[in-house]
């Protein structure tokens, strides 16, 4: 396995040294805040981007300067994966730092308003803002929530002090207040698209990813101002559909159905990234203007793999199955002096890996009566250590999906299939080495059944899924059971 790319110490020493000189050149910035030896940390999750829809993984369609900015300045990984190839179940698995498998409310694909009545993450459960609360730092999600609604569940019963954003799966670009219960023809009732202050609704107009740009940086300025450490964490609703650039408030308009199988374009999701990018730019500029960036850990991820317009080159599939495209995704993480600029690493890591991570550089741990799934990256991300193997689980009902990673080989069930790939040596999954390799297939069959029995057992879905402008088939990955990925993609 190839190392991760380094530069000499002295290199480093130097890079470090000239940037510290250059921000305290630039008289519009404050000095360094002067306040706890902790690290803020400001986690941006942006929802359904792919793998290659940004610059510093391959897009060439359009740019995005501010998150590439952050791979500059940071460290890059390039074998990152998403615990699940949909959205509640690895918002489970990020805020808890366990497999979601192991909660009812990650056993939801996603969860809505059809899964069984007061299913939620449990406000008894140690989240990160809880964690990381019990040892001084404040706390705010900025966005998308999709972990329970009101009154049983919401970002306030889970660890965190302020909450700006919704509280279920999506919302129209523009229109996101009342309004919208009322003008959407949706394929089920009681989704929430409702923006709420803390737990109240409340209207608000205007684009929603500017929206959501504008509370996180008057956060950090709030937070700029006090001498508490910080956890903010940023959930964009981009470029999640429905299909609406900054520039589409008549489409907004014309839409009676948020799911807009009609709508869209390379174009349009273009802005819709290129918005999300400029964004993180103002979030950025608000760290530098407060005097924050330099005690600042900022990661950028998404929270599962690309769907629709979106670019996952050189995976195949997307969004809703468990070929790399469906879980293999961007992720990014800057922490000046920490770690070495323009650094990239091949070393396979997952969602739960977050929480034990960015909870040791706060100088704290995981409840140890819920031990987490994930691994401390620190020395990863410092450069102290190389890659190292690892053997990571997937599973996925619609399609009857189920995939393990160990090392370089990576056994897949879709829709009856079943397949051995080498994704070091063929990252597209096209030759199926199961009769080659009969014993590693084999092997890795076992283990994900022993994983398997470890987790909550899957939960049938109602009958109704399937009645609802199919529904289930466009949106939630039920695949072709003649399809195979090592013809053609399965979507």
């Amino acid at each position: 396995m190839v190392q991760q790319s380094t530069i000499s110490r002295r290199r480093f020493v130097q890079t470090t040294a000239a940037s510290s000189l250059a921000l305290a050149g630039m008289g519009h910035r404050r000095p360094a805040q002067a306040q706890s030896t902790k690290p803020n940390i400001v986690f941006i999750l942006a929802d359904d981007l792919g793998y290659a829809d940004v610059g510093c993984y391959g897009q060439r369609d359009y740019t995005t300067p501010n998150i590439d900015r952050l791979a500059a300045e940071g460290l890059r990984f390039t074998q990152a994966y998403s615990s699940s190839p949909d959205c509640s179940a690895t918002r489970t698995a990020l805020i808890t730092g366990r497999y979601h498998t192991r909660l009812p409310v990650g056993l939801e694909e996603p969860l809505i308003s059809l899964s069984p009545k007061g299913t939620g993450l449990a406000p008894s459960h140690p989240t990160l803002p809880s964690l990381l609360k019990n040892v001084g730092y404040g706390t705010t999600l900025v966005g998308k929530w999709h972990l329970g609604d009101l009154p049983d569940f919401s970002p306030l019963k889970s660890g965190y002090d302020q909450f700006f954003g919704i509280l279920g799966c999506c919302a129209d670009y523009f229109n996101h207040g009342a309004e919208a219960s009322r003008t959407y023809v949706l394929p089920f009732p009681g989704l929430a698209h409702q923006l709420y202050e803390q737990e109240v609704p409340v209207e608000r107009h205007g684009y929603m990813t500017n929206l959501l740009g504008d509370r996180a940086v008057q956060t950090i300025e709030g937070y700029a101002k006090s001498k508490e450490p910080f956890l903010l964490s940023l959930h964009f609703t981009a470029p999640h559909w429905p299909w609406e650039g900054p520039d589409d408030e008549a489409e907004s308009k014309r839409i009676r159905n948020i799911f807009d199988r009609d709508g869209g374009s390379q174009k349009t999701y273009a802005a819709m990234v290129q918005s999300l990018d400029a964004n993180i730019g103002r979030v950025l500029q608000a760290l530098d203007a407060g005097g924050l960036a330099g005690n600042t850990i900022v990661v950028l991820t998404s929270d599962n793999g690309g769907e629709r317009f979106s670019n996952v080159w050189p995976f195949t599939g997307m969004k809703h199955e468990l070929l790399e495209g469906g879980i293999r995704i961007p992720a990014i993480v800057r922490w000046p002096g920490r770690i070495a600029p323009g650094a990239v690493s091949k070393q396979v890591m997952i969602t739960m890996d977050w929480m034990p991570t960015l909870l040791a550089v706060a100088g704290t741990s995981p409840d140890a009566a819920y031990p987490s799934d994930g691994e401390d990256l620190g020395q990863v991300l410092s450069g102290s250590a190389g890659p190292h193997p690892r053997k990571l689980c997937w599973r996925y009902k619609a399609g009857s999906q189920r995939a393990i990673r160990d090392g370089d080989r990576k056994y897949l069930r879709i829709a009856g299939n079943e397949f051995l790939f080498d994704l070091e040596s063929d990252p597209r999954e096209r030759a199926n080495l199961k009769d080659r390799e009969k014993d590693v297939f084999e092997r890795l069959k076992s283990d994900w059944e022993a994983w398997n029995a470890t987790m909550l057992p899957e939960r049938s879905r109602p009958a109704n899924y399937a009645n609802s402008s199919n529904f289930l088939a466009d949106h939630y990955g039920v695949v072709n059971p003649a399809a195979s990925p090592t013809v053609s993609p399965t979507k």
